[in-house]
Parts: C-alpha cells; sequence; structure tokens
C-alpha cells in the first residue's frame, strides 16, 4: 500500500509546513559498539521533550553504515516505539532512504511498514547519472513514501544537482518538502 502525504493526520501536515525542528537522531552505541537500546530510547526522549517536532532516522549522526550493520529496520524500529509512546501529540517520523533504486525503494518500504510519515531521500550514491535516472529514481520511491528531497553539497558526499533538478523533483506528486544541508550560513 502506497503511503501519500495527502493522507496525513492533518496536525502532523500542518506541523512540517509550519517549520517544526525535525533532528537527526544520533545513534547510541554501548562500549562494545552494538546498539544500546536504553540510551537510544533516551535521546529520542531528549529530543522530543526539547521541542522537536519529529525525528529523522538513519541520516548523519545515526549514520548511513547502520545499513552494513544490520540495524536499519532495528534503529527506525526503536525510534518509531519510543516517539509512539513518549511524544505527547504527533510527530513527524522521517526515515533516511539511499542507496540505488532497489535498495531507497526497499528502505522506503520497511520505513512506510513501521508507520513511518516520509522518507529523507540521499542521491549520493546515483554520482555520474543522468537527470532523468535521478528524477525515475525519485519517482520509484515516492511511489513508496512521500519524500524530503536532500541537497547534501559536494565537498561532503552529495552531488550537484541544478535548478532543472529540482523543478522535476517538486513537480513529483508525492513530494512533500526539500532539506538544505549546504554547510555554509
Amino acid at each position: 500500500m502506497v503511503s501519500r502525504w495527502q493522507d496525513w493526520n492533518p496536525q502532523v501536515l500542518a506541523a512540517l509546513r509550519k517549520g517544526v525542528v525535525i533532528p537527526a537522531h544520533p545513534l547510541a552505541l554501548d562500549a562494545n559498539r552494538k546498539l544500546d537500546a536504553r540510551r537510544q530510547r533516551a535521546l529520542a526522549r531528549y529530543y522530543l521533550d526539547a521541542g522537536a517536532g519529529g525525528l529523522a532516522v538513519g541520516v548523519h549522526t545515526t549514520q548511513f553504515a547502520i545499513r552494513e550493520a544490520g540495524l536499519f529496520e532495528p534503529v527506525l524500529k526503536l525510534a518509531m516505539r519510543s516517539a509512539e509512546e513518549w511524544a505527547r501529540e504527533s510527530v513527524i517520523m522521517i526515515a533516511g532512504l539511499v542507496g540505488r533504486t532497489a535498495q531507497a525503494v526497499k528502505e522506503a518500504q520497511v520505513a512506510r511498514g513501521l508507520g513511518y510519515h516520509a522518507g529523507l531521500l540521499s542521491l549520493a550514491a546515483l554520482k555520474g547519472t543522468s537527470e532523468d535516472e535521478l528524477i525515475a529514481h525519485a519517482r520509484a520511491v515516492a511511489h513508496e513514501i512521500p519524500l524530503v528531497g536532500f541537497y547534501l553539497q559536494p565537498a561532503v558526499g552529495g552531488l550537484v544537482l541544478p535548478v532543472s533538478f529540482w523543478r522535476r523533483f517538486a513537480a513529483i506528486e508525492n513530494v512533500v518538502a526539500i532539506k538544505v544541508a549546504p554547510f555554509n550560513r
């Protein structure tokens, strides 16, 4: 079943449009570099208590490497459960989606199945592909879950995305937002 932003709880959509803070959820590891579920849940509660309007999981500080360690689904599941149990009102849950199309679609399906509202789509794995291929990739993933586009500058692993790309991306029906991380204030 496809997830569409138009079907979101009106509170969640209103919060996103208002511009709430949705921090990247850090990853808590124990001394043996294993997932520390207790501290992971505490981090979610901390952000929610601090007034975050949602959590972005599987991005930035949660590290893209959780996929290679088999932690993508467990970390997403833990953050979702923590938010559902702790938040006083609905919060926006966003899952990081990476990789080539098959991987990103699979990750979108996992996130959707866990109740995530949207996926933050990284295009870093598609370096060297054409704009048409990037748009086809985004459409395939957007078929599964609403997308938040993600611009990451090339100096930190992103790729140059021209205005023509962003116009086409924003025209995809299931795109709900765009996050810019230029690292230049």
